[in-house]
């Protein structure tokens, strides 16, 4: 039943994801502006409230979370998608009111609403992914190891078919009826979800069970009945706070009390995320996410300029999940093999090794990467080598450049009004036929990299994700994964932000190398955690 759930949350999250960022393109007149608020507001809403929602989680019972913020995930979708196709519908009538200003009304309502719907989501993974299953295994790390890799899976696939679904239907017949499948969708995924997730939380006692915060230094991944003495719970502490701002500043209106508690929480969630043993291990994770070696619009945008077409991406992708899957896989031998820390330190090492394919393509034949962009004084006459009609640099490295339109200065995030949606991916328009560059090699090299160290990338993830469940006690396990969602939001935005520094073909060089040395940070975050936690006398856990 967890794993039915699951499955019918992911595809829900993916197609929702997928479908949004096409239907808020389509409604500012195929322009990125939207989208590009949509993204900011999502991570900076999860960064900013990450460790109140984990607080929230925290505080409450299990039941109450997960029926709450499925609730709300839901309905805010299926509003969010009324109110879209009302715009589809109605959208020269809806311009014409308010001096279009009613426009911009319905856009807010779409980001909010999306947003709510995100924040929503978020707290329901760290509900249940995070949290449920450890008591669902029994505290068993053998159990756990195999049902988080199970979910991943899960997560993989749904990941590829789920966006496919809703391409099609949106390809197939319109964007309006594109939003009544996702309405659906959602309605009935509620409904089975609510009903699963209250059998679960029936059919283990052990869900009902909240146990307080334990002493420093003792074992986290302990059951609920071997932890009666010496605990303090976090939300006494919070209400003495509030008492204490009360009796102090009692001119201040209740509202600005309760923002004052908040804050404190969020303060107090982050100290908590700081203080554990397994911090480092957490950040080194975060570390990962600044990079542009994944299947995103920006390694999207890049291929394109170098002549990959859609069909072969789309094949590149489906390879890509299938070595996600063996990451899965190959977590779970490893793990029973030779220990959870063990298998984080192989994976990082078979992470690393596969990337430095993606380093050696940036200085192989058919990269667009200029060197003088590294080394300016070494080419002072570098300006005189550019045409002046498309800034193409002349040469014999750049004849490598497949020659789009626009040629080097193709912006690795093109306007979306040069793309239309197929069934199988998106292509451009007018793009030459019968030119080629001149060598692949750069290019095979990147995707090879990046593809085969999706396994190393999934299995240290895997192990990061155990540790953080492992230990963490019960009473901040939600404001702690909080906190870790917001760090990954963070380091997320890092990325795009290098993107916006250095959009063009020939500085993704540059990016690859400062992402490799991002994960090479995280990687070496973990080693640190990992030679303390091998310091430290082993306990008696289930195993």
């Amino acid at each position: 039943m967890i794993y039915v759930s699951g499955a019918l949350s992911m595809w829900g999250d993916r197609m929702w994801h997928f479908a949004i960022s096409v239907f808020l393109i389509e409604l500012y007149g195929r322009n990125l502006l939207l989208t590009a608020i949509f993204g900011l507001v999502v991570a900076g809403s999860v960064l900013l409230l990450g460790a109140l929602i984990g607080d929230w989680v925290d505080r409450n019972p299990r039941n109450k979370v997960a029926h709450a913020s499925l609730l709300v995930q839901n309905i805010s979708v299926t509003v969010c998608s009324i109110v879209l196709m009302l715009v589809f519908l109605y959208k020269q009538w809806i311009e014409s009111i308010w001096d279009g200003w009613l426009t911009v009304v319905c856009y807010t309502v779409v980001i909010v609403l999306a947003d709510v719907a995100n924040l929503a989501s978020t707290a329901l993974t760290i509900a249940i992914q995070r949290d449920w299953i450890v008591v669902i295994t029994g505290y068993n790390r053998g159990h756990l190891a195999g049902m988080n890799a199970t979910m991943r899976r899960i997560d993989q696939v749904t990941n590829i078919l789920a966006p496919l679904a809703v391409g099609q239907v949106m390809t197939l017949a319109s964007n309006v009826i594109g939003c009544g499948f996702i309405l659906g969708w959602n309605l009935v995924s509620l409904i089975v979800e609510f009903i699963f997730l209250s059998r679960v939380y029936r059919i283990v006692p052990a869900l009902s069970v909240k146990p307080p915060a334990p002493e420093d230094g003792q074992a986290s991944l302990e059951r609920p009945a071997e932890r009666t003495e010496g605990l303090v719970e976090r939300r006494g502490s919070q209400g003495q706070l509030v008492e204490l701002v009360k009796s102090r500043i009692v001119d201040l209106p209740t509202c600005f009390i309760q923002l004052y508690s908040e804050a404190y929480t969020c303060k107090d969630g982050w100290r908590a995320y700081y203080r554990q043993d397994v911090f480092l291990a957490g950040m080194g994770l975060a570390f990962l996410y600044t990079t542009v070696l994944g299947f995103d619009c920006i390694t999207t945008g890049y291929a394109y300029t170098q002549g990959i077409s859609g069909s072969l991406l789309s094949l590149l992708m489906g390879v890509s999940a299938i070595t996600g899957l063996m990451g899965t896989i190959m977590f779970t031998k490893l793990r029973k093999a030779y220990g959870l820390v063990n298998t984080g330190i192989i994976s990082s090492c078979l992470h690393l090794c596969c990337l430095l394919l993606c380093v050696c393509s940036v200085f192989a034949p058919g990269s667009p990467m200029d060197l003088r962009l590294l080394r300016p004084f070494l080419d002072a006459n570098a300006n005189s080598t550019l045409s002046a009609a498309g800034g193409v640099v002349e040469g014999q490295r750049q004849k490598h450049t497949y020659p789009m339109r626009g040629g080097i200065n193709q912006p690795l995030l093109p306007d979306r009004s040069s793309i239309h949606w197929t069934n199988n991916t998106v292509l451009f328009e007018n793009m030459p036929s019968g030119m080629e560059p001149d060598s692949y090699i750069s290019i095979i090299l990147l995707f090879l990299g990046v593809i085969t160290a999706r396994i190393g990338l999934w299995s240290f993830d895997l192990t990061v994700t155990q540790l953080l469940q492992e230990n963490i006690c019960e009473s901040e396990r939600g404001v702690v994964n909080g906190v870790q969602s917001s760090m990954n939001y963070l380091m997320d935005l890092l990325h795009f932000i290098m993107v916006i520094s250095a959009p063009q073909p020939q500085h993704f060089g540059i990016l690859v190398i400062i992402s490799v040395l991002f994960i090479t940070t995280g990687h070496t975050m973990y080693f640190l955690y990992a030679r303390k936690a091998k310091r430290k006398p082993a306990g008696c856990l289930d195993t």
